[in-house]
């Protein structure tokens, strides 16, 4: 996803001065490119990210749109402070852009886990939160920011996630993806996890003959209440996937909406519990000890579907 990220940006770099890399004294053998071509619109602020954003802020105030790069937590609730008050209060044209989603930098501990980012990220007014599930929405994801500006946060994943697009698609922030069709349930995830979602629906429908709807989410602020109505009114129910906390991320922004129209429904969330994972270990294996691999997300579909209907 980081690839498909810095092209888009090149890209729009090129053709548009006002775009600017403001990056924490990483990303090397991704950004290089970038700041070779555009020097006068790439900085590196150091290990200081508190520093960085709010550079980024007086940058977009001044007329620059900035997008800002760092892994998970660090550009998120390390200078929470400077976002919520130098981006957001301001309506700055920043996009907070991190690496490392979920349990990507799993070996390096907790310290390195984005776990919760989504959940604080989205409570703060004015912010745009979008998670892209695959390298095609992340490009897509990258130009649609870049045209809009406003304070805006995108998720992204490590290196190597799977494309799950085999075509053009339709990307508008706002507004989820249907992915696969179908009327049993549907699954809603958002982030890298789209990838073992499509897997697990189809898993299902060799071996239960369950046609399940896959909703790619991308955009969690402002989340599509339309997509989630619909599906709550043509499925049999919803399951939320997601590498995250369940609580405050897609799952309770889902559950929100539910609760808000009043629609009774089958519903679960899945994702990782509210807890320090103390367990070192690849991004896989952390995945398979919350239930976010195919073997563990089968099974716990299914134990939604038995129960609706008894």
């Amino acid at each position: 996803m980081r690839t498909a990220f810095i092209k888009a940006l090149t890209h729009v770099a090129a053709s548009d001065p006002r775009i600017t890399l403001v990056v924490g004294d990483l990303g090397y053998s991704v950004i290089e490119e970038f700041a070779r071509r555009f020097p006068r619109q790439f900085v590196n602020a150091g290990v200081a990210e508190q520093n960085m954003t709010g550079l980024a802020a007086g940058m977009a105030l001044a007329g620059r749109r900035v997008f800002t790069y760092s892994i998970g937590n660090f550009p998120t609730l390390r200078c929470l402070e400077q976002v919520r008050n130098d981006v957001c209060y301001h309506g700055a044209a920043v996009t907070i852009v991190t690496v490392g989603g979920g349990f990507a930098y799993g070996a390096l501990g907790a310290s390195h886990h984005a776990t919760e980012d989504i959940a604080i990220m989205r409570t703060l007014p004015r912010m745009t939160v979008v998670a892209p599930g695959d390298p095609v929405e992340a490009g897509h994801a990258t130009y649609a920011l870049a045209e809009a500006g406003g304070p805006a946060y995108l998720r992204l994943g490590k290196a190597g996630e799977p494309v799950v697009h085999d075509g053009p698609i339709a990307f508008e922030i706002g507004r989820a993806i249907t992915v696969r069709g179908g009327s049993d349930l549907t699954l809603i995830t958002t982030g890298g996890m789209l990838h073992n979602v499509v897997r697990a629906r189809d898993a299902l429908a060799t071996t239960h003959r369950v046609q399940a709807r896959v909703l790619s989410m991308h955009s969690i602020k402002p989340i599509d209440r339309e997509a989630i109505l619909a599906a709550a009114s043509e499925t049999g129910a919803i399951v939320t996937v997601e590498e995250h906390s369940v609580i405050g991320g897609l799952g309770g922004a889902v559950s929100e909406v539910l609760a808000e129209s009043g629609v009774g429904i089958p519903f679960r969330r899945i994702g990782i519990p509210s807890a320090f994972d103390t367990v070192v270990g690849s991004q896989e294996y952390l995945r398979g000890r919350h239930g976010l691999t195919v073997e563990g997300l089968v099974p716990a579909i299914e134990g939604l579907l038995l129960g609706a209907r008894r």
